[in-house]
């Protein structure tokens, strides 16, 4: 779960709709108003509530533990709401917004509208570093 959340080909973005993705409390990050969707904190925490989508033969289930991380996936969900945070404390933000509105907002993009590899925020440097190196880390134990 946090490889995929993290992972740096995830272009999930608020631009095509509700960002479902969001792994953090708008308390955690300290969001300036409530997100639009909390799905993922509460499929992580356990507390996704049945739908009704289940059949006679084939009723709903839904998972009422939370899940449980490894430490190596401890750390990188630490960087990434470190990450989260230090982005809405900017001016100007999506409140909604993904991993790769987040990079996109300090990475910008050239002329030719590809994503700069790199920010001049030097602060976001060494929070994307380290979310980077923890997502490594994970890696290698996955």
């Amino acid at each position: 779960m946090a490889f995929t959340l993290f992972h740096s080909q995830n272009r999930i973005s608020c631009k095509e709709g509700t960002d479902h993705w969001i792994p953090f409390t708008e308390a955690e990050v300290n969001a300036r108003e409530r997100f639009d969707s909390n799905f993922m904190v509460k499929f992580i925490q356990g507390k996704l509530k049945p739908n009704g989508n289940g059949t006679l033969y084939e009723p709903t289930k839904v998972r009422t533990a939370p899940l449980t991380f490894s430490d190596e996936a401890q750390t990188v969900f630490e960087a990434g709401r470190a990450l989260w945070k230090y982005y809405h404390s900017k001016p100007n933000i999506k409140v909604n917004a993904s991993l790769y509105d987040i990079k996109e907002y300090f990475q910008g993009r050239n002329e030719k509208g590809k994503m700069n590899n790199r920010s001049q925020d030097e602060t976001y440097n060494k929070l994307i570093a380290d979310l980077r190196d923890k997502l490594d880390s994970l890696a290698q134990k996955i």
